[in-house]
């Protein structure tokens, strides 16, 4: 948002402090943490939400630093799919949760265009997936298929 009194934007957020090493206080070692990703995986929870557990409930600043491999490479090498990446399957679950409210809201013309414009991020998302070879070349977003393809 911009400012009241500045033509600009402004910065908000916070960054991540700068770290080459697992700091010393970090508790798990490198096992470990590789068995709780993938224990945590069984149980349902997503990437994300991985890491926020491994940081809150673990003590595990970063995964990276920690192991040297990212969250998604050890989920891979332990044998774990993925149909659709995390954040394109987040898109399509928002944009199937504001079909079914227009179902019964049709005259709800803000969230008309609200999925217009989630589709239209999952349209780019998915091109971008395509080109690198995430998703095959014949992948295609549809509405009806959407819930489907998420669950």
């Amino acid at each position: 948002m911009a400012r009241l009194h500045a033509h600009r934007k402004g910065k908000s957020g916070s960054t991540r402090p700068f770290l080459k090493a697992n700091p010393e206080w970090a508790g798990m070692e490198k096992a470990e943490v590789e068995d709780t990703i993938f224990r945590l995986h069984q149980e349902g929870l997503s990437a994300a939400a991985i890491g926020v557990r491994l940081r809150d409930g673990f003590g595990v600043p970063s995964v990276r630093l920690a192991t040297g491999r990212s969250l998604l490479e050890i989920l891979r090498s332990k044998g774990a799919k993925f149909a659709i990446p995390e954040d394109l399957a987040g898109l399509i679950k928002r944009a199937a949760s504001l079909q079914t409210h227009l179902k019964e809201h049709g005259s709800d013309l803000s969230n008309k265009r609200g999925l217009q414009l989630i589709e239209a991020k999952i349209r780019r998302l998915s091109r971008y997936y395509k080109e690198h070879g995430v998703l095959p070349a014949d992948w295609d977003y549809s509405s009806r298929v959407s819930e489907l393809q998420v669950k």
